[in-house]
């Protein structure tokens, strides 16, 4: 999973991280085949290149090693929202068939969730204005909903059309990479559809996986397993 979203990096100049598993994809991208690749961090930190993996976007480690640090309002107002920013990574307690997030709360009253979670941050700014997002969510029926407690970031709303009418300056999600496989959105629809399947899971684990009925690409794809130089610079990012 880590792997698959690190080699979506190739070709990028400008990457909006965030802490966990997309900043370990990012990093482990720099490190291998994109050297040129500018991690931007929400604290502020530009042009980041930690040795260490970062334990939050506060962590000193980002400052120390970027090229410049700016206030986050610069970050938001100057970097993202003016689009100036190729690729941003999201990830979500919950996702429907649209691409869109919740990280706010779980279940349906706001005022007396189930969980409270931690809620928007970046998010919404990264899934409008981002040229593109990249969506990396462990697939399971309790992640992929059919529909959403909460919309705290938008992808495609309701289908073809809503982010242009919202006036959202970015494409939206153009990948979602999951423990099992990647979906990518459908040209016509903009419905997630399974066009790629990590090696030994099969379309059935995938369905049973998704809380709507999934939609299958005609041709599927089998995502190459990591190499070992992939895996021996990602352990050593993990220890």
């Amino acid at each position: 999973m880590t792997v698959t979203a690190a080699r979506a990096l190739a070709g990028r100049t400008a990457c909006f991280v965030g802490i966990g598993l997309p900043s370990t994809a990012a990093n482990l991208a720099r490190r291998l085949h994109a050297p040129e690749l500018v991690l931007i961090y929400e604290s502020g930190a530009i042009g980041a290149k930690p040795s260490r993996l970062p334990l939050s976007i506060g962590d000193g480690e980002l400052a120390q090693t970027a090229d410049a640090v700016v206030s986050v309002p610069e970050v938001f107002n100057y970097w993202l929202q003016s689009g100036r920013i190729d690729v941003g990574f999201l990830s979500a307690a919950q996702l429907d068939r649209f691409g869109n997030l919740n990280t706010t709360v779980i279940g349906s009253d706001y005022r007396k969730p189930s969980v409270r979670l931690p809620g928007a941050g970046g998010a919404p700014e990264i899934a409008a204005s981002c040229r593109e997002v990249i969506l990396v969510v462990r697939q399971s029926t309790r992640t992929f909903v059919e529909k959403l407690d909460f919309v705290t970031s938008v992808g495609f709303g309701s289908g073809p059309g809503d982010r242009a009418r919202l006036g959202l300056r970015g494409k939206g999600p153009v990948l979602a990479i999951t423990d099992l496989g990647v979906l990518q959105p459908d040209p016509a629809t903009c419905e997630l559809t399974l066009t790629g399947l990590h090696p030994g899971v099969t379309v059935e684990e995938a369905r049973a996986a998704t809380g709507w009925p999934l939609a299958v690409a005609p041709t599927l794809e089998t995502t190459p397993p990591p190499t070992d130089a992939e895996l021996r610079v990602l352990r050593e990012l993990l220890t």
